[in-house]
């Protein structure tokens, strides 16, 4: 009977250790993630991407990255209560006179119970590119920049000896120009019909923001929910989506779940504001030793690391490497600058980071739960050590398996 002793089946494990780059595996090795940070070139070392090992300072650093704040790019000053009438804006102009027989009043007709006065209403009108309406008997007025109070005491001067003691009204029937444009996730189910309401409201014409429109913001001010409410709400989950505000040169974005859950960024809205609903699910990718492998979503307000491994599945308590859980990540160069001050990738603007965690250390479960994720991290931990050795040794039984087994029947025959 051929034996095969615990010697010579190290022995050959060794030997066919020198093969376990050829074995099954889910990624690299934790040592082979550190030694591929650099690559050698006849030029020498080539980085290929940074190594961080996180520890609090790196989480406070990491918590310097400014985060949008509507508060803070664009204040909450509450605009004027009597809104100026705009290029773009339809105006429509109704002149009463105190008798019959005027310019706007027309033939007197014999009754009793009337009191004279006679109003006609003029046709809409646009606010021209220079700013003015055209006012029988009045000419051209300049409208734009004005408020309508103004602007009918304007006609009135200018009638005043031409009409029967005037009387004007100017109504702003479509303030396009005190509108704010509404794009993206905005729910299209009941958004006309809150708009109809809304504009017959204000005096305004209805608007419809299906598909992407325009909201016409009310003389008391409007905040971001009242507009998003008159558009009609938004029509993908509140945890997947993101308030992207312009104005101006000026763009932030937030979480709507940060607008819903802090009043203070809940601003006021401004005339020419573009506000968009972005649905944008917020994932990571777990690979490796985890209890899971595939994207995993999480909400827009984001998670923590120990969150995310704990989502994954936790670590394959037979599998995995502690010392070897990694979050793979593009940072701005402005971060890795902090963190790598001499780091040679930092001409690029975005910098392959892989941060690693040693879980072994009781520590780095306080540090998991501070670390915060990012959309599309990527999190691998390694195999251990030992998991490549039973692999070597699994390949070896498998070849000496049948060779025992022929010995033993070969013995048995003889």
């Amino acid at each position: 009977m051929v034996r095969v002793g615990l010697p010579a089946v190290l022995a050959a494990a060794c030997l066919i250790g020198g093969c376990s780059g050829f074995l099954p595996a889910a990624g690299p090795t934790a040592s082979a993630v550190e030694k591929g940070a650099d690559v050698a070139t006849d030029q020498g070392l080539l980085a290929r991407y940074e190594i961080v090992d996180v520890d609090a300072a790196v989480v406070e650093a990491l918590r310097g990255r400014p985060l949008d704040s509507l508060l803070a790019s664009f204040g909450d000053r509450r605009p004027s209560v009597q809104p100026v009438i705009g290029v773009g804006d339809a105006v429509t102009v109704t002149i009463w006179e105190a008798g019959s027989g005027g310019l706007f009043s027309g033939p007197a007709i014999a009754d009793r119970f009337s009191t004279g006065s006679k109003s006609s209403s003029i046709p809409e009108q646009i606010v021209a590119r220079d700013g003015t309406i055209s006012v029988p008997y009045a000419g051209r007025i300049q409208v734009a920049g004005k408020r309508a109070p103004d602007v009918q005491a304007q006609i009135e001067q200018e009638l005043a000896g031409k009409a029967i003691q005037p009387q004007v009204l100017v109504t702003v029937n479509s303030p396009l120009s005190t509108s704010v444009t509404v794009l993206g996730e905005a729910a299209a189910a009941g958004g006309g019909a809150r708009l109809a309401a809304a504009g017959r409201a204000g005096g305004a014409a209805p608007v419809s923001v299906l598909g992407g429109g325009r909201v016409p913001l009310t003389e008391k001010g409007d905040r971001l929910l009242d507009v998003i409410a008159t558009a009609g709400g938004i029509s993908a989950p509140v945890n997947e989506t993101f308030v992207r505000l312009s104005r101006g040169s000026t763009t932030a974005t937030v979480p709507m779940t940060a607008v819903v859950s802090n009043p203070r960024e809940n601003i006021f809205l401004r005339p020419g504001d573009t506000l968009t609903l972005v649905r944008d699910p917020q994932t990571f990718l777990a690979v490796g030793a985890t209890g899971a492998n595939f994207e995993i979503p999480f909400s827009a307000e984001g998670i923590t690391l120990a969150q995310a491994l704990a989502k994954a599945g936790g670590l394959r308590d037979f599998q995995a490497d502690p010392a070897g859980v990694f979050v793979f990540r593009f940072e701005p160069a402005s971060v890795v600058r902090r963190l790598h001050p001499a780091s040679p990738l930092l001409s690029a603007n975005f910098v392959p980071v892989v941060y690693r965690i040693n879980m072994r250390d009781p520590n780095s479960l306080f540090v998991s739960q501070a670390f915060r994720m990012r959309n599309r991290d990527l999190v691998y931990v390694s195999n251990a050590p030992f998991t490549e050795v039973q692999k070597v040794l699994s390949v070896f039984s498998t070849v000496t398996s049948p060779i025992a087994s022929g010995a033993s029947l070969y013995s048995a025959t003889r």
